[in-house]
C-alpha cells in the first residue's frame, strides 16, 4: 500500500496527465460534445453535483446523481430529446488544481471551478462556482474518472441544471 504526497514527490508527468484530463473534460462540455462526455468515467464510475452545504455535512442529497456511465448516456440523450431550456453555452475556468494523494492505484485530486453561461442573446453570466472532489483511476493508459463530485458554492440555481458542470 504505497502513498505519495503531492508537496513532496508527485510525479510531474502524472501530474501534468491530470490537468490535461481536467482541460479536456472542461472543453468537451464548453464545445458542446457531451456525448463524448460519458468517456471521462470509468465504466462504474458516478458524478455528483452537490451543494457545500450538503458536502459538509455529508449529507447524500445531489442536484445530479449519475451511477454509472449508462445513466451518464441516458442523461445526455434526455437533454439532447426530451428537456426543454433556452439554449445556452457554458465557459469553464478550472484552477488550483491539486492532487492530494495517490493511493493503490487511485488518485485523488481536487480543482476549483467557475463556469460562465452565455444565453443565446448574448447575456453572460456566472452561472456556478465551486470545487471538485475526484478519484481518478487509469484504465488501458487512460485516465478515467472513478468519482466526480461538484460541490456548488450557493444552493441557488437560477435555472434548471441542464448541462454537467
Amino acid at each position: 500500500m504505497s502513498m505519495t504526497m503531492v508537496s513532496n514527490g508527485m510525479d510531474p508527468a502524472l501530474r501534468a496527465r491530470i490537468e490535461d484530463l481536467y482541460a479536456a473534460y472542461a472543453h468537451t462540455i464548453d464545445d458542446d460534445r457531451l456525448e463524448d462526455w460519458p468517456g471521462f468515467f470509468a465504466a462504474r464510475g458516478r458524478y455528483r453535483v452537490t451543494t457545500r452545504e450538503n458536502h459538509d455535512l455529508g449529507l447524500p442529497l445531489s442536484l445530479i446523481y449519475c451511477d454509472g456511465r449508462a445513466m451518464m448516456h441516458d442523461r445526455i440523450s434526455a437533454l439532447r430529446t426530451a428537456n426543454i431550456y433556452e439554449p445556452h453555452v457554458y465557459c469553464h475556468a478550472i484552477s488550483a488544481v491539486r492532487v492530494l494523494e495517490t493511493r493503490d492505484g487511485v488518485h485523488r485530486a481536487r480543482s476549483n471551478f467557475v463556469v460562465h453561461r452565455t444565453m443565446s442573446e448574448g447575456d453572460t453570466t456566472t452561472f456556478a462556482c465551486g470545487r471538485t472532489f475526484d478519484a481518478i483511476i487509469e484504465e488501458d493508459g487512460v485516465l478515467r474518472f472513478a468519482e466526480r463530485v461538484a460541490v456548488l458554492d450557493s444552493r441557488r440555481i437560477d435555472t434548471l441544471l441542464v448541462i454537467p458542470v
